[in-house]
């Protein structure tokens, strides 16, 4: 069976063509196109398509070369290769098996073309344009000159003449003449296919193209007729080699791919050069399929999803190879980064080739258990790679704990590398897998393993404060600000964690926040707790000012003490310091150690608590505090110590109650028995009008202030 033209064994040579029906001899010469006069007999007209179909059986076949001498292929393809025929392949047309006489003819057909081959690679010469002056040429010229379409005509032409009138009288030698005629034909066709990429071959391979088309409506008339009535060679399915032939071109292309690409110098591995050359050859032809070759041809062969299709199968079968065999875990990252990234977004949504290319039918590249083996063996890498990073920078950060390292100071600040060392990590090896894999449940996988490294954080956190180093405070400092970075990374609704990985690692990072403020804010408790003792005394309310002036002195030095903590850092830290000394503040006046007798003292009390938490709330708005709230609350309870009306006293005590649901009775009883001039039955009423409105009273309040405020001494 011949490689260029694909027919049926069992095909014959027709009579004629009886498409027709009964039309006349002179009526099939003008529907096959040749040409003649009206009054000329069918004979007559024919035997002129003979004549110039008649020629020395020799045929010059190394001009056919011609135009392939000053061409460099870029397809890397030796004129061996290309001429590398099988000579099987052109014996020419099929033939009926085991006839005597057929066989015999096979044979000669097949030493009159190896010997044409020869003498064709011998004295190939460059093609010479013909002048304008030039006379009407051969078919043998036509083929010197590149003129395919026109070296096809007439080979149809005489095929007409020979096959389509039964009074033509055709010889054996004239059909065995034009069976080889087409034989030459479809090789020289073969060789301008395959040299597509060459740019001065544009010209040549239109004229050729041409030619296929009118082979193949050819072979769809003689498709009408019976089998044995046609031409050997009929269907020359010219379409179909084409396509086939278009296939090993680009395997062709693709085996020898550019190796002259400087970029790819700069990858690691043998298969990730291998992979960047193929990726960027499959480029490269694309842009000059739709730069070069689509011009050249007609819109019914979709050419450039048909060269798309092509590379993309060719490119397809080497990835799987590279895949199937033992790849390291890089190599497996830039396969996958190939198949998801690059290949779909840089090379087919390329601005040029995205709107002659429909990606979409073109399938996936790999088969979905290739690629499952490739994500299985990624996934597998990254998580290891995530737990190698976080063991590391943790070991390295409680190293530097151990050995008492101070921190650095940056921008006079306090600082650590730590959430700088494992934050990007994380969170590009998530975002790796999130792209490559397509996969949030195996992106939440990778940070589940941040909820046990956080644990691990505050364990080791807690050993530290234990030992209480020299430079314990600074290195809390510096770790204050790790902290706030791994919670708002934590935060940010963008990164896939799982609701419960997210909730545990915040309430994690909560404990961290707490154990370092209790450590700074407890030592500033332990040293104002003799001012405190004094608030609320016979003391205080003998010389208020000078206690809350004193207390509010060290509160400014102990402030100044923080100007080494990220802006961030000491905001949190003052503003649960103020809430704390407000607390301290009013659970010392519900100690009940002073009693307000009547109402000049009451008011004088008022007008003290007004006082001090002015004056406190300055200090801390200053540095920056934003708990606005707490000044409010000292000034409620200095109206309730006003009032002496117990009708106006108890919506007082209502208002108290509905603002700050989490006051309790026994905190209304403390404040009310500093009033020593309130009866027991106005106490009773306001307690009761305080139960009765209790159940109606919303317990999820912003600001939680009384629940802190401990009283311990139970009043009834």
């Amino acid at each position: 069976m011949s490689r260029y033209l694909i027919n049926n064994p069992t095909e014959a040579v027709p009579a004629a063509i009886d498409k027709h029906g009964d039309k006349g001899e002179e009526d099939v010469c003008q529907i096959t196109g040749i040409e003649g006069t009206a009054d000329e007999e069918p004979k007559e007209q024919c035997q002129k398509e003979k004549n110039k179909m008649k020629k020395p059986n020799t045929l010059k076949i190394k001009n056919l070369m011609k135009h392939r001498k000053n061409s460099k292929s870029e397809a890397a393809l030796t004129s061996e290769t290309l001429l590398e025929v099988d000579l099987d392949a052109i014996e020419g047309i099929a033939y009926s098996p085991g006839d005597p006489q057929v066989e015999c003819q096979k044979q000669k057909n097949i030493g009159k073309i190896s010997a044409k081959i020869k003498k064709w690679q011998r004295n190939s010469k460059s093609p010479e344009t013909p002048t304008d002056n030039a006379v009407e040429l051969d078919f043998n010229g036509n083929l010197e000159q590149n003129r395919l379409a026109e070296a096809q005509q007439q080979l149809l032409e005489a095929e007409e003449c020979l096959f389509s009138s039964k009074e033509v009288t055709r010889g054996k030698d004239e059909e065995d003449k034009l069976q080889m005629d087409y034989e030459i034909f479809i090789l020289r066709l073969r060789l301008v296919i395959q040299d597509s990429f060459i740019e001065d071959n544009q010209e040549t391979l239109k004229s050729a193209l041409i030619s296929i088309v009118k082979e193949e409506a050819q072979d769809r008339r003689w498709a009408e007729v019976a089998a044995d009535q046609r031409p050997i060679w009929r269907p020359t399915r010219c379409r179909q080699f084409h396509d086939t032939l278009l296939q090993i071109i680009v395997e062709q292309r693709m085996k020898n791919a550019d190796e002259q690409n400087n970029l790819a110098d700069n990858l690691s591995t043998s298969l990730k050069r291998e992979v960047f050359r193929l990726g960027k050859q499959v480029q490269k032809d694309l842009l000059r399929v739709v730069r070069n070759l689509r011009e050249c041809y007609p819109p019914d062969f979709d050419i450039c999803r048909l060269y798309a299709r092509l590379y993309h199968q060719a490119f397809s079968t080497r990835l799987q190879e590279f895949s199937r065999s033992n790849i390291s875990s890089e190599e497996c990252l830039y396969i996958l980064s190939w198949i998801v990234e690059y290949y779909p977004k840089d090379v087919l949504k390329y601005k040029e080739l995205e709107e002659h290319i429909n990606s979409s039918s073109l399938g996936p590249l790999l088969p979905e258990e290739d690629l499952e083996r490739l994500e299985k063996q990624y996934f597998s890498y990254k998580e290891n790679e995530i737990r190698k990073w976080l063991s590391n920078a943790f070991e390295k950060e409680v190293k530097k704990w151990s050995d008492d390292i101070e921190p650095e100071l940056m921008d006079g600040y306090y600082f650590s590398n730590f959430a700088l060392d494992v934050l990007p990590l994380v969170d590009g090896a998530v975002k790796d897998v999130n792209t490559l894999l397509s996969s949030e449940d195996k992106a939440w996988s990778l940070l589940n393993q941040l909820d046990s490294f956080f644990l691990s954080y505050k364990t080791s956190l807690e050993k530290l404060i234990k030992r209480n180093p020299e430079n314990i405070p600074k290195t809390l400092s510096a770790n204050l600000d790790n902290i706030y970075q791994f919670r708002d990374y934590v935060q940010k609704p963008e990164h896939p964690f799982s609701e419960d990985t997210r909730t545990a690692c915040l309430s994690t990072l909560a404990d961290l926040k707490n154990i370092c403020h209790k450590y700074f804010l407890s030592r500033i408790h332990t040293e104002l707790k003799p001012l405190y003792q004094k608030l609320w005394t016979k003391v205080w309310f003998a010389g208020h000012s000078e206690v809350v002036e004193e207390l509010v002195k060290e509160l400014e030095n102990y402030i100044e003490n923080f100007k080494e903590l990220k802006p961030v850092c000491r905001e949190e830290l003052l503003a649960e310091l103020h809430v704390e000394v407000m607390v301290e503040y009013v659970r010392r006046m519900m100690k009940r150690k002073l009693k307000l007798k009547d109402k000049e003292q009451q008011e004088a009390a008022a007008e003290f608590i007004c006082h001090d938490s002015s004056k406190i709330c300055s200090v801390f708005a200053k540095v920056g505090s934003r708990q606005e709230w707490l000044s409010q609350i000292l000034h409620k309870l200095s109206e309730i110590l006003k009032l002496q009306d117990p009708g106006s006293l108890q919506i007082e005590i209502v208002t108290l109650a509905r603002d700050y649901p989490d006051i309790s009775e026994q905190h209304v009883l403390a404040l009310l028995n500093l009033k020593t001039n309130l009866s027991s039955s106005d106490l009773r009423k306001i307690k009761g009008c305080l139960s009765e409105i209790r159940d109606t009273l919303d317990t999820e309040s912003p600001t939680s202030f009384f629940s802190k405020v401990l009283v311990k001494r139970k009043i009834i």
